[in-house]
C-alpha cells in the first residue's frame, strides 16, 4: 500500500512540475535524432574547431565576452561538466568544441532573442585537450578556451 502511494505522490509531484513549466512557457524541447530535419550532418562530423568554424561561417575571435567554466582536472573523462555564457548582445547558439575528441563538436544550443546565453551540461572527453565555449553573434565567432586535464578518457576506450 505504502508502494502505490509513493507512486502515485512522485506521478502527480511530475505533473504538477510540467504544468507550472507550462504555464511559464518554458516547456523542454527534445534533442534531435541524427535524421531529423534540421540536423547539420556536416557539423557534428567536424574533426576539428577550424572545421566547426568553417561550417558556422565566421572567423573565430577570442573574446572576453564568452565565457567557460570546467574543472582544471577532470577525473572521469565521461562526465566532465561545463558551463559556458556570452555576454554578447544578438548570441544566437552557443556550442562547446572539445579539440581532441573523435568528434569536435560536443554540444550545440540554438538561443531566442528569450533565452539567456548561459547553459550547462556533462560531455564526455577523450583525454586531455583544450575545450571552447563558442558564440555565434550575427555573423561573427566569438570564443574562449580551457585546457581540461582527463586522468582517465571518456570516449572510444
Amino acid at each position: 500500500m505504502n508502494q502505490s502511494r509513493r507512486q502515485v505522490m512522485q506521478l502527480g509531484a511530475g505533473a504538477a512540475a510540467v504544468g507550472l513549466a507550462a504555464s511559464a512557457g518554458l516547456m523542454p524541447t527534445v534533442a534531435q535524432a541524427a535524421d531529423a530535419p534540421g540536423w547539420n550532418v556536416p557539423l557534428f562530423e567536424a574533426k576539428s574547431f577550424n572545421d566547426v568554424a568553417k561550417i558556422l561561417g565566421g572567423t573565430p575571435t577570442e573574446s572576453t565576452d564568452v565565457q567557460i567554466i570546467g574543472p582544471d582536472i577532470a577525473e572521469n573523462g565521461a562526465v566532465v561538466p561545463v558551463g559556458l555564457k556570452s555576454n554578447a548582445a544578438g548570441t544566437t547558439a552557443l556550442a562547446i568544441v572539445v579539440e581532441k575528441n573523435p568528434t569536435s563538436l560536443a554540444a550545440m544550443f540554438n538561443m531566442t532573442d528569450a533565452s539567456v546565453p548561459n547553459v550547462a551540461t556533462r560531455i564526455k572527453m577523450a583525454q586531455t585537450s583544450n575545450v571552447y565555449a563558442v558564440a555565434k553573434v550575427g555573423d561573427k565567432l566569438l570564443f574562449s578556451k580551457k585546457e581540461i586535464k582527463v586522468t582517465l578518457g571518456g570516449c572510444g576506450g
